[in-house]
């Protein structure tokens, strides 16, 4: 069985904010030693001194920048595009192929925007709304559910940002902090694409200036 120290420590590693609170020296042992006793179910006095002990020294151990600051650095270089009237059509997989596949021909043809993303059972297609008939017409059986009002934000970051852990974790956590959903999300290389309901913009445009 880990004994407490390996508890604490192995606590502490898993929750950045406290790892990085610990960094900065701004962390209340007493208050951090009870609230990992209770997670852990260890609440007895002679437990709460051992992690309070355990988190001090693990702090000591702790070397390297406070991550939060070496993702705020990064975020700061992005580039984000947003594009308005955006529909979202869940497709049951039955869908003909090869139908899809000329769809999405000529969405493309015209120079306009096509994602999808396949899953187990659906296939979700991120389209512009002026498209959305087209994709009515075609798989009015197939379509299990459909979105209207949204929007797509393009979050074009540096190649350094992959190697940087907690970078999506901070972006994503921006947006729970501020009440906004994200419906759907997609990554390619550099960019991170997330659509969200268009009432959002600009409650998040507000908190995206980095």
């Amino acid at each position: 069985m880990p004994s407490t120290t390996e508890l604490t420590q192995e606590y502490i590693s898993e929750h950045r904010s406290i790892k990085d609170c610990l960094k900065r020296g701004i962390i209340n042992y007493s208050a951090l030693s009870r609230l990992i006793a209770k997670e852990l179910g260890i609440e007895k006095k002679a437990s709460r001194e051992a992690i309070l002990i355990a988190a001090r020294r693990y702090k000591d151990k702790i070397k390297g920048p406070v991550l939060e600051d070496s993702i705020a650095k990064l975020i700061k270089n992005i580039n984000i595009d947003i594009k308005n009237n955006i529909v979202i059509c869940t497709l049951d997989k039955r869908v003909h192929t090869d139908s899809l596949i000329d769809v999405e021909k000529t969405i493309k043809e015209e120079k306009d925007l096509f994602f999808s993303i396949e899953g187990t059972k659906t296939i979700t297609i991120i389209i512009q709304e002026k498209n959305a008939k087209l994709m009515t017409q075609k798989f009015k059986k197939h379509i299990v559910k459909k979105e209207e009002n949204l929007s797509l934000i393009t979050i074009s970051h540096l190649p350094n940002v992959e190697e940087t852990p907690g970078v999506l974790h901070h972006l994503f956590g921006l947006f729970f902090e501020h009440e906004i959903n994200i419906e759907e999300f997609m990554s390619c290389h550099h960019d991170t694409l997330i659509v969200v309901q268009s009432k959002n913009i600009n409650k998040l445009i507000e908190f995206l200036k980095f």
